[in-house]
């Protein structure tokens, strides 16, 4: 039996012109290695690790190539070209690799890198998803408070921003620490918060609070200039306007203002922020 979409081992069981004729033992069914692909001197009984897809034309046929993705793993893969139909992925194989419109959890571009796993579809054929979830692994080896690196494949309004830890890890931003702007396809520094008892990982961009701090207070000042010096708001607006204008959460923003309050940085009145006059200014 051929497993389209793996490595497999088959033997030669008859040499032609344009290649050879691989087989299982003793099976019937056979499949082509063309001639280009043949190593020098093989011969029938010959076996050959070789990977398994169908060529232009949908005929199964087998390479000593090895390409970039399998099924069962994720990569991310180049986008060559977009057509009306979805977008042609680069996996190291003559034939380009088809990425559906329906597969796609936002629209490619030509150029650009996508995370991908394989599938074979209703017509046997394998084709690329974006929609990498169930092949990503939950046996990460890393730890609350380790740091990550990991690219964004999906968002959620709901959830937050779905992460695979080194490409092969499965993680989330959740929807309240996702700050800023993340797009999928994004590349994340991103720090583990918890490792949940599925063994998927809950993740954070922003730095611990100690540390975040700092970087906070300076956004509020920038804020407040922005603003002209007063800030329509303070600690106490509801948390959904506090992390639309600040990216912080209720929690955060508060802890900042406070530091700027207690260095005399700014003034607190009713329902605003003001920016306090530097000494020496008329």
């Amino acid at each position: 039996m051929f497993h389209l979409g793996e490595l497999q081992e088959l033997q030669i069981v008859k040499l032609v012109d344009f290649g050879a004729y691989l087989a299982e033992l003793d099976a019937e069914e056979k499949v082509l290695l063309p001639a280009k692909q043949l190593p020098a001197g093989a011969k029938v009984g010959d076996r050959l690790e070789v990977f398994l897809y169908r060529d232009s034309q949908d005929r199964m046929i087998a390479t000593l190539r090895e390409p970039l993705l399998m099924l069962g793993q994720v990569a991310e893969l180049q986008v060559v070209s977009v057509s009306r139909m979805g977008a042609f992925l680069d996996w190291g194989l003559e034939k380009d690799l088809f990425l559906p419109y329906r597969q796609q959890t936002k629209r490619v571009k030509e150029g650009e890198k996508v995370l991908v796993s394989l599938y074979v579809d209703k017509s046997s054929r394998l084709c690329a998803t974006m929609n990498v979830y169930h092949e990503l692994r939950t046996d990460a080896p890393y730890r609350v408070g380790d740091e990550v690196e990991g690219i964004a494949y999906e968002q959620s309004e709901k959830f937050g921003i779905f992460v695979a830890v080194d490409g092969i890890y499965s993680a989330i931003i959740p929807r309240h620490e996702v700050y800023g702007e993340v797009a999928v396809g994004d590349h994340l520094h991103a720090r583990v918060t918890k490792v949940r008892e599925d063994g998927r990982l809950n993740l954070s961009v922003r730095e611990k609070a100690y540390m975040q701090m700092y970087p906070d207070m300076e956004r509020i000042l920038e804020l407040l200039k922005s603003y002209g010096g007063v800030l329509p708001f303070t600690e106490k607006a509801d948390p959904e306007v506090i992390r639309r204008e600040t990216d912080m959460s209720k929690s955060e923003f508060k802890r900042a203002v406070g530091h700027l309050y207690k260095q005399r940085k700014i003034q607190i009145e009713e329902g605003k922020i003001r920016l306090a006059e530097e000494k020496g200014k008329v």
